[in-house]
């Protein structure tokens, strides 16, 4: 599984311009609402703070994970399933769009705090959270992606499904993250800490027992 993750990386480092591309539309969003917040000429209210943080993310997220085996080309999975077994393929697609939408989601927390004054008073727990939220929205996203790419109308199916599956770990995401806004306690948090925890347990499961049974049909 290392060895097919690593690949993925490489893949994605000869491919510089989906990186790229992921990082235009990701520092797209965090201007186009640092510059209508300037327009008003008031800074950013704490939960508007949170409302676009969390609304950049997931775009990034769908458009990271979403696409992760629509984009294959014709032929590829052939490869794989001739080196890997099924199980071993779909778990190092979660690790690996997990790195990615992490090394984003870091770098759209960085830019909002440049420039939108971060709200944050826990950044251990709110990196914490974002680390959660990435790994939870790359293994849902990967799993609906590969039952996308079945169907005729891919695109429009991961569309369908990506935003009410991934409601539920968007809305704990925005909870802790008020928390940190707030300076409350970490233990007024540990609730949605443990099941976004344990959904992305959950997910993963259902994807190492289901994938096997996707890539068949």
């Amino acid at each position: 599984m290392k060895d097919l993750i690593l690949q993925q990386l490489r893949s994605d480092l000869r491919k510089r311009a989906s990186l790229l591309s992921l990082g235009l539309y990701l520092t797209g969003l965090v201007c186009i609402n640092y510059f209508s917040l300037i327009q008003q000429g008031t800074g950013p209210i704490a939960f508007v703070w949170s409302s676009l943080f969390w609304m950049t993310l997931l775009f990034t997220f769908i458009n990271t994970s979403g696409k992760s085996f629509l984009s294959d080309r014709p032929g590829i999975h052939i490869f794989f399933y001739s080196i890997a077994s099924p199980a071993q393929i779909i778990l190092a697609r979660i690790l690996h769009n997990f790195i990615l939408s992490l090394l984003l989601a870091l770098t759209g927390c960085v830019l909002f705090s440049v420039l939108l004054t971060s709200p944050i008073k826990d950044t251990v727990l709110f990196v914490s959270t974002i680390a959660l939220a990435a790994f939870g929205f790359s293994a849902t996203l990967t799993l609906l992606s590969a039952i996308a790419s079945k169907t005729n109308n891919g695109n429009v199916i991961m569309a369908i499904l990506s935003f009410p599956v991934t409601i539920g770990i968007l809305l704990l995401s925005i909870k802790v993250t008020k928390n940190c806004i707030d300076g409350l306690d970490r233990s007024a948090s540990f609730d949605e800490l443990l099941i976004l925890g344990a959904i992305n347990v959950l997910v993963t499961a259902v994807s190492y027992l289901l994938f096997p049974y996707i890539w068949r049909s």
